[in-house]
């Protein structure tokens, strides 16, 4: 595999003479504060966050030129994170030091929205200058950019990186290094595509990487393509479970994996932010390094979108549906009678550590408030701490992240320092607080087919067939019980499950019936929101980004599109599918979390 470096952008980004920008991820040093990509759509950039679950984290510093002696006023942008919740001073804190002295303003624990805060002002003599960020809570302090200005006003320009440099001449873009991503990257480079694999974090695995922690879903080795799945049995992880420790999840593994293939260049902490089209084709991608801000565009006959979001496909144009579809629309009995936003949510998961002597943690209550009946007595939250099923996934993404980490803080704040009988709690410590929120659902992307409950539960087998789905239909619900103590504050979820006989899913639901070279694989395929219930989990997903690699290989022998495989092609993609692009012969170490008892199997 070939590794892309990119080249460092200036730390220090003058506007003017008297104006110095800091994009904060950019920090030379980020000491205990962690980049946050997650909202970059939004905001333009990643931000540094002081993720250190009630203690302090450590500074992080930087350097920087300053050309000319003056007094100079320093700004952060930043975000008081509770203030959806309440008009209480937020517990964000933080200041900013330059040359060692700190300056007086306490910042990110006022105001309502993203904005420009004043740290203070000094003389700064030219030369180099030293910018520190000092942590004071722990609890999860923002900070997007600093200016310095010799003006009193905040900045009101946010400086923009160059155009984008080529990243290289491949025969397939895959964006997203999840499961779906690197079994679509892998399948197609062993078949002889040139792929480059895009990648918005530094680990690989998407939600099952050791920064979510959910543990590998679904059944391989089973329907009419048994040898599909054997890519799982290279790199997935042999032990299940959710919210273990980061060993658990082996993201060496998956890097090891990833990089044996000569045919892949990863693209690692890069964030697809635009699409050049060419009438119905996608002809580039536009990615932006969470940390450098700088932009290279990938240039490809095709590309897959495992991005989990759909975010290649929204980005160019392609249908979509978004929430639950109305009954009439597919006759699905599952389906609510009429239509509306509602999705699964995503998961802010949680763990404790028994250190057997008292530890204490800090008092923390921002807008919700727990009793003895109503706070939650355990020690760890797994899948369960769900939130934002009635918000949207996508526009208030942070919004719901936020709102996973104060339930988890509050309540645990609760059980150290409220709860009657806290003896089991004396000795626990909060050990690892997920900040990278698991997402089950946001945008679905539309195929040539939709997957409908009706074709699962018939089930309705079309000649296009591929992976075979296992899991039951696994559709999230606020808990009852959690919405009696916070109507519409619900972070605890139930599940309703049907099982169903393992279903091929149709090759059709796994490009664009609109953007002529787009691929999808993952949980954004083209299926209702009742059909996602089975196909999202990841060996599932996996599976499918294997047959999207098959098809992509397909269509550079061919120099054709997705749709011409169905049309022209099939035959072709099943002999594939019978042989598979993993290695044939591997005992099946894939047994864990496999779902509910299957009706019959179909061959």
């Amino acid at each position: 595999m070939k590794f892309h470096l990119a080249s460092t952008m200036l730390m220090g980004l003058s506007l003017a003479a008297s104006e110095l920008w800091i994009e904060t991820e950019q920090f030379s040093q980020k000491g205990g504060w962690v980049v946050d990509q997650q909202f970059m759509d939004f905001m333009g950039s990643s931000y540094l966050l002081a993720h250190g679950m009630g203690k302090p984290v450590e500074d992080a510093v930087t350097q920087l030129d300053i050309k000319q002696e003056g007094t100079y006023f320093v700004w952060a942008h930043t975000y008081n994170w509770t203030s959806p919740w309440t008009d209480k001073e937020g517990p964000g804190k933080f200041q900013i030091s330059v040359n060692g002295t700190r300056l007086p303003n306490i910042l990110g624990c006022r105001g309502k929205s993203w904005e420009w805060q004043m740290a203070g002002s000094m003389i700064i003599p030219a030369g180099k200058t030293t910018i520190a960020l000092h942590d004071l809570t722990g609890f999860d302090g923002r900070c997007d950019a600093i200016c310095l200005t010799t003006r009193s006003q905040p900045p009101s320009i946010h400086p923009v990186p160059g155009p984008p440099v080529p990243a290289g001449e491949f025969d397939f873009v895959v964006c997203g290094g999840g499961i779906a991503g690197i079994c679509a990257a892998v399948s197609a480079a062993r078949l002889g595509c040139r792929v480059a694999l895009i990648n918005d974090r530094p680990i690989l695995g998407g939600c099952n990487s050791s920064e979510v922690r959910v543990h590998l879903g679904g059944r391989i080795s089973i329907g009419p393509y048994p040898e599909l799945g054997n890519l799982l049995k290279e790199f997935g992880p042999l032990n299940g479970g959710n919210a273990k420790p980061a060993t658990q999840y082996e993201d060496d593994k998956k890097a090891a994996f990833v990089a044996a293939e000569k045919n892949i260049t990863l693209f690692p902490n890069y964030h697809v932010r635009a699409v050049k089209m060419d009438g119905r084709r996608i002809e580039s991608v536009i990615a932006r390094h969470i940390e450098t801000g700088r932009d290279i565009a990938f240039t490809a006959p095709l590309f897959a979108d495992c991005t989990g979001d759909g975010t290649v496909g929204y980005l160019a144009g392609a249908d979509y549906h978004m929430g639950r579809e109305a009954r009439d629309e597919f006759n699905e009995p599952g389906a609510p009678e009429k239509g509306d936003k509602l999705t699964m949510g995503s998961s802010v998961q949680w763990y404790s550590k028994d250190w057997k002597t008292e530890t204490s943690f800090p008092e923390f209550s921002y807008g919700i408030e727990f009793t003895d009946q109503s706070c939650e007595k355990v020690t760890m939250g797994e899948w369960t701490w769900e939130t934002g099923m009635n918000f949207d996934q996508i526009n208030d993404f942070e919004r719901i992240r936020d709102y996973g980490l104060l339930v988890v803080y509050s309540n645990w704040s609760y059980l150290k320092n409220h709860l009657s009988n806290n003896e089991q709690y004396r000795t626990r410590s909060l050990d690892w607080v997920a900040y990278v929120a698991g997402k089950r659902e946001s945008r679905r992307l539309l195929g040539d087919h939709i997957l409908t409950e009706n074709d699962l539960r018939e089930p309705k087998i079309y000649d296009d067939g591929t992976a075979a789905t296992t899991w039951s239909i696994d559709l999230h619900y606020p808990d009852p019980k959690n919405t009696a103590h916070f109507p519409e504050r619900e972070f605890k979820s139930i599940a309703k499950h049907q099982n169903i006989y393992p279903y091929p899913v149709p090759y059709r639901c796994l490009y664009s019936r609109n953007t002529d070279n787009l691929f999808m694989a993952g949980r954004n395929i083209s299926v209702t929101h009742v059909a996602l219930g089975t196909t999202r989990v990841m060996r599932t997903t996996g599976m499918l980004g294997e047959v999207v690699g098959m098809a992509a290989d397909i269509c550079r022998r061919h120099n054709s599109q997705p749709r011409s495989v169905y049309e022209k092609y099939l035959n072709e993609l099943k002999e594939l599918m019978k042989k598979g692009t993993g290695l044939r012969g591997l005992p099946n170490n894939q047994k864990y979390n496999q779902g509910g008892t299957l009706q019959k199997d179909i061959n």
